[in-house]
């Protein structure tokens, strides 16, 4: 098939593509275009997005000790020269086994390989490790970007592969068994089929990427998939408040109203179907079930109101533990009594061990065995059913804790909903609608991804104690919050139901 000619301008540019930008034109011709000439424009990583790449390092560091003998290109991002230069001594080095961070250039494209592992005389197999515990989509075109720039550079390939982490493989202490932490798949014949797509596509960002502005795409669901932009809130921008976008549901909604040119939700018509929430958000008006107050009275005094914290390491810390398995690290509990008083119990595990038997013997202790445990989602009950499975002795208790619990979030869904929830139910919007004096924008942590990061720090990582002691105190602090505020959305639920109840009957 015959390609269009190289723009003479982008090769005289001095731009070099990279595998993650490839990645990039793929999802979106934009992102692309803005991250080679308008990167200031992106949103800075955040604290949890910063953590999943910090978590994928460390799985790649962990891989490599699957290699014994391998060489690491020690050149750097920003010395993309040298790092060439020291792949190709590398190669030329019969005793090297395997290549770690080699870096490759073909078609104004560089390329970092994971692991480029020796097979027979003078062929490789390229190897990509990933966080993954699976193959995904976008990983077959990651490894057909690699594999054209190295065959373009003159390495064989007898092989591609992809090595994940393997979440069946049970830790039994020690050291770690990396034959079963993690699964090497072979697809070399699926990545196969996305080469021969590499240079038209390379073709066509080229191309693009001469153009003196950004294509004009507009900002969807292809935004988030397979990773979120980081040119979101710089597309979005000018879009009105109540864009159909942020209508709950799936995309195929929010294609079928872009497609009659409707642009808010307040733009919908009467006769276009929706589900009870969407209409819900369309109407964009507090609504109180008639049921509301006889399922808040369903709890039994004295009310717990419980919320864990976990952590998920990738690679697992403790004995008889699986990668990404959830281990909770400490727990909030407020007790309302039915005269109205409120008592707190916490616990946080601060040292590097497993925390779960003590965690769950001072939970009992706290629950007792009187009383609801108010709980918001599926996710307590979830990590009090792990608990039970892996402490038999405190089975039985635990089992009863389980009988107790009182999931307040479906009694919001079913019975409640305000304009400021925006559709979604999450503790972090519902809360501040209801409680406007109380939200999560005073707190050093936020979100539970950003508590278990936090937490591996402290515990693993720091060792100034003044530090530790400070993230110790933002991780209680959070957990705190969490646990107030189903209390609070209780009291504000039952004195609307009240109020709403009172109008009624007049």
């Amino acid at each position: 098939m015959a390609l269009p000619p190289e723009p003479l301008s982008l090769r005289s540019s001095g731009i070099r593509l990279s595998k993650s930008k490839f990645l990039s034109g793929l999802q979106c011709h934009k992102r692309l275009y803005l991250e080679i000439h308008h990167r200031e424009l992106a949103s800075e990583p955040d604290e949890q997005t910063q953590a999943i790449l910090d978590m994928g390092k460390a799985v790649g560091e962990e891989a490599r000790k699957r290699f014994p003998g391998g060489v690491l290109v020690e050149a750097d991002h920003l010395h993309p020269t040298e790092a060439l230069k020291q792949t190709a001594a590398l190669l030329g080095d019969p005793s090297v086994p395997a290549v770690f961070e080699g870096a490759f250039e073909f078609d104004q494209v560089l390329v970092r390989v994971d692991v480029l592992e020796k097979v027979g005389q003078n062929a490789w197999r390229l190897i990509e490790v990933k966080s993954s515990t699976r193959v995904k989509d976008v990983y077959l075109d990651d490894l057909a970007i690699q594999s054209h720039v190295l065959a373009g550079a003159g390495v064989t390939l007898a092989g591609v592969g992809l090595m994940h982490v393997n979440n069946q493989y049970v830790y039994h202490g020690g050291e770690l068994d990396l034959e079963q932490l993690f699964t090497v798949q072979d697809l070399t014949v699926q990545v196969a089929g996305r080469l021969v797509e590499v240079p038209s596509r390379l073709a066509a960002m080229k191309m693009m990427l001469v153009e003196p502005s950004a294509p004009a795409i507009e900002p969807d669901n292809h935004c988030h998939q397979p990773y979120d932009c980081p040119f979101w809130d710089h597309c979005a921008q000018g879009k009105p408040d109540r864009w159909i976008y942020h209508l709950p549901g799936g995309e195929r909604t929010f294609q079928q109203l872009a497609a009659q040119g409707i642009q808010t939700i307040d733009d919908i018509p009467s006769g276009f179907r929706l589900s009870i929430l969407q209409r819900r958000v369309k109407d964009n008006v507090e609504w109180i079930g008639p049921r509301l107050k006889a399922m808040l009275q369903t709890v039994c005094y004295p009310v717990h109101h419980l919320d864990f914290e976990t952590f998920m390491p990738a690679i697992p810390k403790f004995p008889l533990t699986r990668p990404y398995q959830t281990i909770p690290t400490q727990w909030s509990n407020h007790i309302e009594t039915e005269e109205g008083s409120v008592q707190h119990h916490e616990y946080l595990c601060g040292d590097p061990k497993d925390p779960r038997e003590e965690l769950a013997v001072r939970l009992l202790e706290s629950l007792g065995r009187e009383g609801s445990i108010c709980v918001y989602s599926a996710y307590e009950q979830a990590i009090l059913k792990s608990l039970a499975e892996t402490l038999p002795p405190l089975r039985r208790e635990l089992e009863q804790v389980l009988a107790r619990l009182w999931d307040l979030l479906p009694v919001i869904q079913e019975q409640y909903y305000h304009p400021e929830f925006g559709g979604s139910f999450s503790i972090k919007l519902v809360l501040p609608a209801l409680v406007p004096s109380l939200d999560y924008g005073d707190l050093d942590i936020q979100e539970g991804g950003v508590a278990a990061q936090r937490y591996y720090r402290m515990v693993f990582e720091e060792t100034d104690w003044v530090e530790k002691e400070r993230i110790r105190e933002a991780l209680l602090n959070y957990c705190r919050r969490d646990s107030l505020a189903m209390l609070e959305l209780r009291r504000a639920l039952f004195s609307k139901a009240s109020a709403s109840e009172g109008r009624a009957t007049r």
